[in-house]
């Protein structure tokens, strides 16, 4: 498949994980193949039902999310259940807990969440400024990415083209960021102020921007002009607007750029290649790591076998969302500085990542 094209590297190089638990990037080489069935029969099964936060409907959080409880659940014969949330600030606020509180009754057991969210929450900043939350990480998985979608019919071709026109500085344009106080909200905030874009900012889910976009009965527009979004490629609602109304992606290399150079935690500078939506051509963009994290206190049990199903039955994934296809276990383990949680890293261990 034609796959996203990192144009910076992903990462700083110096001291990683990997080197700190003491294994050589060739011994990763060792690793079983992906795609056999259960694995080690000794690791004990959870002892009760779990809980997984996913994203929005319709998203890649909640498509990969699914699936990959969908054999959670067949392989230990424990119920790991999805549920729908509104993504990475959601997520972690369900499964976290404030630094001091030793409680591991939470409203969720896994979750999703972008790495720059976890930083914030594990620090202590930005939405998270009440104080840092507490939580592990079982792996890195998939990288979002960030599209601004515009209907073909617009006039903008890059991203200041969204600010008012001259003539009519009132005449703001309305761009949905994403629900309120999620991972996309965040990033989508961070791109129009960095950029010194004047829209009228308004909270939606991802199908809510999709249907907004698309103009209704004899209207010539619909409710929004634009909406940004940041997940998997590709993202199925996204995908199927090119064949109804059609769209296109504006090019955010510059401001991507400065992000990149200026933000910690995990943004890199990337392009969506023109097939994953019909695009004239690529497009450059702002990615950034997603983390599959847990709560303070989760069992070894449920972090050992989601672990060992996510990759171990990789292949079972892929035809659900063409995204596990970039699961690699000798990536997974960068999720500084969330600390992986010691059944997983006991897997990685085991398998010697």
């Amino acid at each position: 498949m034609d796959r996203p094209r990192l144009l910076t590297p992903a990462r700083p190089t110096g001291m990683t994980r990997r080197s700190i638990l003491g294994f050589g990037a060739a011994a990763a080489s060792a690793l079983l193949v992906p795609g056999c069935s259960r694995g080690r029969a000794d690791e004990p099964a959870p002892a009760e039902a779990g809980t997984f936060v996913t994203g929005n409907p319709g998203g890649v959080y909640n498509s990969f999310g699914t699936a990959l409880c969908e054999l959670v659940s067949e392989v230990t014969g424990m119920e790991l259940k999805p549920l729908p949330s509104n993504g990475s600030v959601d997520n972690l606020t369900r499964v976290a807990s404030r630094a001091g509180d030793l409680s591991s009754s939470r409203p969720a057991d896994l979750g999703f969440c972008t790495s720059d969210s976890a930083l914030a929450a594990y620090e202590g900043t930005g939405q998270f400024s009440k104080g840092p939350l507490r939580f592990t990480a079982l792996a890195r998985v998939y990288d979002n990415y960030v599209h601004v979608v515009v209907p073909m019919a617009s006039k903008a071709k890059e991203l200041t083209d969204l600010n008012p026109a001259k003539n009519a500085p009132h005449q703001k344009m309305v761009v949905s960021v994403g629900p309120k106080n999620s991972g996309t909200q965040v990033i989508a905030d961070m791109i129009l102020d960095e950029a010194k874009v004047d829209v009228t900012r308004v909270n939606m889910t991802l199908e809510e921007s999709v249907d907004a976009l698309v103009p209704k009965g004899s209207a010539r527009r619909g409710s929004i002009d634009a909406f940004i979004w940041s997940g998997g490629v590709p993202t199925v609602p996204i995908a199927e607007l090119q064949s109804t109304l059609g769209f296109r992606l504006l090019d955010i290399g510059k401001v991507a750029q400065m992000i990149a150079l200026k933000e910690f935690g995990g943004f890199v500078v990337s392009s969506i290649p023109p097939s994953q939506y019909g695009l004239a051509s690529a497009v450059q963009t702002l990615a950034v790591p997603n983390y599959l994290i847990a709560k303070p206190g989760l069992s070894d049990s449920w972090a050992w076998w989601t672990v060992n199903t996510l990759f171990r039955r990789q292949n079972d994934l892929i035809p659900k969302h063409p995204e596990a296809g970039a699961l690699d276990p000798r990536s997974a383990i960068s999720t500084m500085p969330v600390p992986l949680h010691p059944a997983a890293e006991r897997w990685y261990r085991q398998n010697h990542i």
